[in-house]
C-alpha cells in the first residue's frame, strides 16, 4: 500500500534521540530517511549495549537506537571536509526534507543552516530541534532534555509528592515529545508548501516542549503566580484520585477526578458500603475535610489483597484506575499487544526483535517500518551514486 510520505527523501544530520526518533516517524510514514553519521565510528548512541547500562543480556545491538533509527539508510560523512559538505548538500538537493540538531552556531559552520538551505534549494522544508531555541543569549546552549525540558520547566519540581527528593526523568521521555512536535510540524510545513510552493523552517525546543507538556501548572502558574500544589498521596484533595499499596507491595492507582458517581460503587466493590453513609465521607465537601482518615481506611482496605486479587474486583466495578505495572509487564499488557503497539522488526545481523511502533494509527494502513537502521556506512556508494556523484568523488569520500 502507498503510505503518505511514500516518494519523500529526509536527510538526518542528528544524533542521540529527538531528531532521530522524528527520523524514524517519518520512516514510518514511508518516507526514504538518509541518516548522516560522524566519523570515525558513528553515532556514539548506536554503539550502547543492554549490557553497558547493567542488563544481564547478550543482545549485541542498542535497542533504543534501533526503534529511533528503524528504516534509515546509513552515511558517514566527515563534514570538517568541504568535499565531505558538498556531497551532503547534493545528497539534499534531491531531498524534500533536512533535519538536524546540530547547534545553530555550528550549521552555520557547516553550511547546513536553513537561511543558506532553503537559499539553495527554495522548497526544502527544515526542521531543527535544540534545548532552548534558535533565538536570544541561549541558542547555542548545549542540552539534553534532562536539563532543557525536566529541570528548567519546573516538571522535576513538580513531579514527585510531598517529602520525597526530585528524581530524574526516564531516558528520552521529552526527546519523544519533542520529536512528535517536530514531525507535526513538518507535515503542516508540507502542507503549506503545498499551497504556495515555498519551503519553511520548522523549530521545536526541549524548553518549548516541556512548557508544552507541563501546561495546565504553567497555564496556573501564569494566572497566579503561585507555586504549584504538590500532590500529597496521605492527604490528596481528592483520595479517589491517588495510589495506594497492595499487600505484596504494588500499588494501583484511582483516577476518578469526578468522585461522585463513583463513590458509592467503590464502597461497595471494595466490602466497606458502610463508608458511603459516613458521615465524614458522605459528600465531596466532606470527603476532603476528613481526606487523611479516608486515605487510611482505603490504604488499610487495599493493603488487605494482592494487585492481581484487586484487578478482577475493581475491573468489575466500572471505575476508572490502573495497575501501577512494571516496565517488563507492561509490553505484556494484552490491550497493548491486541492493539500492536509493539512489532517486530528485522535486522540484518540480530535478525527479527520487538520494539516500540509508531504513536498513533491511520485506519486501513499499515504504519511502521519493518526494516531496522542499516550498518553503519552501509549505503555509502548507492546514496551518493544517487546524488550524481562520480565514481572518483565516491572513491575519494570512502
Amino acid at each position: 500500500m502507498s503510505l503518505p510520505l511514500a516518494g519523500v527523501r529526509v536527510v538526518e544530520i542528528a544524533n542521540y534521540v529527538a531528531v532521530p526518533a522524528a527520523g524514524a516517524l517519518l520512516a514510518d510514514l514511508g518516507a526514504e530517511v538518509v541518516k548522516i553519521e560522524s566519523p570515525p565510528r558513528g553515532e556514539l548512541y548506536r554503539r550502547s549495549r543492554p549490557r553497558y547500562a547493567g542488563y544481564a543480556c547478550d543482545f549485541d545491538e542498542n535497542p533504543p537506537f534501533q526503534m529511533d533509527n528503524r528504516g534509515k539508510r546509513s552515511l558517514m560523512l566527515d563534514l570538517g571536509r568541504g568535499e565531505a559538505r558538498e556531497a551532503l548538500l547534493r545528497v539534499i538537493d534531491r531531498s524534500e526534507i533536512v533535519i538536524t540538531n546540530l547547534l545553530p552556531a555550528r550549521r552555520k559552520k557547516y553550511g547546513v543552516d536553513h537561511e543558506t538551505l532553503l537559499a539553495r534549494s527554495p522548497r526544502l522544508i527544515v526542521g531543527a530541534v535544540n534545548g532552548y531555541g534558535g533565538e536570544g543569549a541561549e541558542a547555542d546552549r548545549p542540552a539534553f532534555d534532562y536539563a532543557a525540558y525536566w529541570a528548567r520547566t519546573g516538571m522535576m519540581d513538580v513531579m514527585h509528592d510531598e517529602g520525597v527528593a526530585p528524581s530524574l526523568q526516564r531516558p528520552a521521555v521529552g526527546d519523544h515529545a519533542a520529536a512528535v512536535n517536530l514531525v507535526c510540524g513538518i507535515l503542516a510545513a508540507m502542507r503549506l508548501r503545498d499551497t504556495d510552493g515555498r519551503g519553511r523552517y520548522v523549530e521545536v525546543s526541549l524548553l518549548q516542549t516541556g512548557l508544552h507538556i507541563l501546561g495546565t501548572d504553567i497555564a496556573n502558574a501564569l494566572v497566579t503566580r503561585a507555586p504549584a500544589k504538590r500532590h500529597d498521596r496521605k492527604a490528596p484533595p481528592n483520595p479517589l484520585w491517588n495510589s495506594y499499596p497492595t499487600r505484596d507491595g504494588r500499588w494501583l492507582l484511582l483516577v476518578m477526578i469526578d468522585p461522585e458517581p463513583y463513590w458509592g460503587k467503590l464502597c461497595r466493590a471494595i466490602g466497606r458500603p458502610e463508608l458511603e453513609s459516613d458521615e465524614r465521607f458522605a459528600d465531596g465537601f466532606r470527603r476532603v475535610a476528613n481526606t487523611a482518615a479516608l486515605v487510611a481506611e482505603l490504604e488499610a482496605v487495599f493493603g488487605a489483597r494482592t494487585l492481581a486479587e484487586w484487578r478482577s474486583v475493581l475491573d468489575a466495578t466500572g471505575i476508572i484506575w490502573a495497575p501501577v505495572q512494571r516496565v517488563e509487564e507492561a509490553i505484556e499488557d494484552p490491550q497493548a499487544r491486541a492493539m500492536g503497539y509493539l512489532y517486530e522488526i528485522e535486522h540484518a545481523t540480530a535478525g527479527r526483535f520487538e520494539t516500540v511502533g509508531p504513536p498513533f494509527r491511520i485506519d486501513g494502513e499499515t504504519l511502521g517500518t519493518r526494516r531496522a537502521v542499516s550498518g553503519l556506512h552501509a549505503d555509502a556508494r548507492q546514496v551518493l551514486q544517487e546524488a550524481g556523484l562520480s565514481e572518483s568523488e565516491i572513491e575519494k569520500l570512502l
